[in-house]
C-alpha cells in the first residue's frame, strides 16, 4: 500500500479521518521500532509486545506530533519511554532462587544456541551492563546515538540542547563507558580484544 505520501501528509490524512493510512506509517517504521526494542530486551516476544504498544501509543497521540522534528525522532521518544516502562515493570517479576520451579524452568529451556550466538549476546549484555553503570545523562546519550541510531541533530531536539553540546556529551560519555568497561569487565574486554 505504498501511497507515495510523506510522513506529514499521511499524518494529516489520518487526523482527518483516513485512519487506514496509519498502516503505511507502521509499515515504514516497524523495522526501526523493532530493532530498538530488541536492543532493550533480549526476548523477541517482549520486543514484539513493546513494538505493538509503541504503535498504539503513537496512534493515540498522533495529534500531539507537531512536525518540528522528523516523525522518526518523535516515534523514538515513544519507543524509549515505552521500553523503560516495560523494563521497570519486568524487574518487579523477580523470582527467588530458593523456588525450585525457577530451576525447573531454567533446566527446561532449550540450550541449543551456537557458541558464537551466546558469545555475541554476552558481549551485548556486557555493554548494556556497563551503560547501566553510567549516569542517566551519559546512558541516555549513548542509547540514543548507538541503540536508537539517532543523529546528533535528532538527539539535540529530543534532549532540547545544542547539537555541539550533544557531540561533547557523547564524546565524554564514550570515554566514561570505556573506563567502566575496563574497570568492571577487564577480563571480558581482554577476551574480546584478543
Amino acid at each position: 500500500m505504498n501511497t507515495g505520501l510523506d510522513d506529514s501528509e499521511i499524518i494529516g490524512k489520518v487526523l482527518r479521518g483516513e485512519s487506514q493510512l496509519y498502516a503505511e506509517l507502521v509499515k515504514r517504521y516497524q523495522n526501526f521500532v523493532f530493532t530498538i526494542t530488541l536492543r532493550y530486551t533480549t526476548q523477541r516476544e517482549d520486543a514484539e509486545e513493546i513494538a505493538q504498544d509503541v504503535f498504539i501509543k503513537a496512534y493515540r497521540n498522533l495529534a500531539d506530533f507537531r512536525g518540528e522534528s522528523k516523525f522518526s525522532t518523535w516515534l523514538y521518544t515513544i519507543v524509549n519511554t515505552t521500553c523503560i516502562t516495560f523494563l521497570r515493570k519486568k524487574k518487579l517479576d523477580i523470582h527467588s532462587l530458593d523456588n525450585e520451579q525457577v530451576f525447573e524452568v531454567a533446566d527446561s529451556v532449550d540450550s541449543g544456541f551456537r557458541a558464537n550466538q551466546i558469545e555475541q549476546k554476552s558481549k551485548v549484555q556486557m555493554v548494556n551492563k556497563a551503560i547501566q553503570l553510567l549516569s542517566a545523562d551519559d546512558a541516555k546519550v549513548i542509547t540514543l546515538f548507538y541503540k536508537g541510531e539517532q543523529s546528533l541533530d535528532e538527539i539535540s531536539k529530543i534532549l532540547g540542547i545544542d547539537p555541539n553540546t550533544v557531540k561533547v556529551k557523547l564524546h565524554r560519555a564514550r570515554a566514561r563507558l570505556k573506563d567502566k568497561m575496563q574497570k568492571h569487565f577487564a577480563e571480558e574486554v581482554k577476551d574480546v580484544l584478543n
